[in-house]
């Protein structure tokens, strides 16, 4: 079977890869895609550090293409000291000033402005609650509240769901900001606190088979 007539063939959102296997389609839609979307989308992190990398450059995102952002990623991680929040909260107007003359990364001061203070409350939230990873893991929705089946269909009305929306209003309540309930379910996804992956995608075995194996961080006991 030629790739055009198996790539036909194939239920929407799906498209074969050159190794021949079906990946989700916006995953082959550019090379600098691809392994993102393999190794990284959907399967499940637990480093402080890089969750909070995305739920900043989930910030800088709104308005612009995750693409743009992707390609931008490793000037973002030296610009912001690979998004330790425990450094960014100490950082303040001098620092913001520096930032906007950064030509690579999104010049725009509300977002910039917006780490630091997310970093300050990151700080404050893993002082309570042992991590800013166990925050947010606590907030991975149940099984039985997830679709049975993961179809590009279904993906299309999943923009927001009542999880992120939650985690969005809590967020907001704790001082956060450029939390909304999109980009949260964008975090989710990314990070793999869900697997959006497309029923018959290659890539969702594996990231299903690291989320078995994932110890959930654990939130602190209330003293």
């Amino acid at each position: 079977m030629s790739g055009a007539a198996g790539s036909a063939a194939l239920p929407e959102g799906l498209a074969l890869g050159p190794d021949g296997h079906p990946r989700c389609r916006w995953g082959l839609s550019t090379e600098d895609y691809v392994a993102y979307h393999d190794h990284e989308w959907g399967f499940p992190q637990g480093n402080d550090s890089r969750l909070f990398e995305k739920l900043c450059l989930e910030g800088f995102q709104s308005g612009l293409s995750w693409l743009t952002i992707l390609r931008k990623r490793e000037n973002f991680r030296a610009a912001f000291a690979g998004f330790d929040y425990r450094v960014l909260a100490e950082w303040g107007p001098e620092q913001i000033e520096e930032l906007l003359q950064d030509a690579g990364i999104v010049r725009h001061r509300g977002k910039v402005t917006s780490v630091l203070n997310n970093a300050q409350r990151a700080c404050e939230l893993a002082d309570e609650l042992g991590s800013l990873a166990a925050y947010l893991w606590s907030h991975e929705p149940p099984l039985a509240e997830r679709p049975a089946e993961v179809t590009w269909p279904v993906l299309l009305t999943m923009a927001r769901t009542p999880h992120s929306i939650a985690l969005s209003k809590d967020l907001k309540q704790r001082g956060f900001s450029f939390v909304g309930p999109t980009t949260l379910y964008a975090l989710m996804q990314a990070m793999g606190l869900v697997n959006d992956h497309v029923e018959g995608c290659c890539a969702r075995p594996l990231a299903e088979a690291a989320r078995a194996a994932f110890v959930r961080p654990a939130r602190r006991a209330a003293s």
